[in-house]
């Protein structure tokens, strides 16, 4: 019994290699030819520079790069959002700023008439805030730009195919019938 499953075993695994091995042709005059079926993908270790160099010089144009433009908008959108409450902060803080160096020179016919100097000060203050913690959105989202371009570079070179598959799964245990959570992974050569 041993030496039966033991042949048919040899039988199945030397059938399966040899078929997987080789390609042969119909024509017992051609050659059998293996054929190689994995596609050698050139990975450019400068991508990844070139991406974020590009989006130093010009916000978006290492995500035009990496041919992801759908994130062009995303970054003018940010920079631009924020490039705007820094001028409009920046505008208050100076109306505030004037009108209260006039109140110090004895002109009370300024558009703030209405507020005393505490008001005006704690008004410039506020603007002054708003405006600083703009600057450093500008230059985050600017950074978060250059990040970006660089780190999409350097996963678009990561060989992502279906031979390679993780599949989380949720299975029922026999014993006490509570779900369980699973994780399989699969590679196929």
């Amino acid at each position: 019994m041993n030496k039966i499953i033991s042949i048919t075993l040899f039988l199945i695994i030397f059938s399966n290699s040899s078929v997987l091995a080789q390609k042969t042709s119909k024509t017992e005059t051609e050659e059998v030819v293996a054929k190689d079926t994995v596609k050698s993908i050139d990975i450019d270790p400068l991508t990844p520079a070139k991406a974020a160099f590009y989006s130093a010089v010009l916000p978006g144009l290492g995500q035009a790069y990496n041919k992801k433009y759908w994130k062009i908008p995303l970054v003018y959108g940010a920079i631009g959002t924020s490039l705007y409450f820094y001028l409009d902060s920046n505008k208050k803080y100076h109306q505030f700023r004037d009108a209260y160096k006039r109140r110090l020179e004895g002109y009370t016919d300024d558009e703030f008439s209405f507020l005393d100097n505490s008001r005006l000060i704690a008004g410039q203050k506020f603007y002054q805030r708003n405006r600083d913690f703009s600057t450093l959105f500008i230059v985050g989202f600017y950074v978060l730009n250059i990040i970006d371009a660089n780190v999409d570079a350097a996963l678009m070179q990561f060989n992502v195919d279906d031979k390679l598959s993780i599949k989380p799964t949720l299975y029922q245990n026999n014993l006490n019938f509570k779900p369980n959570v699973g994780l399989s992974l699969n590679y196929n050569f």
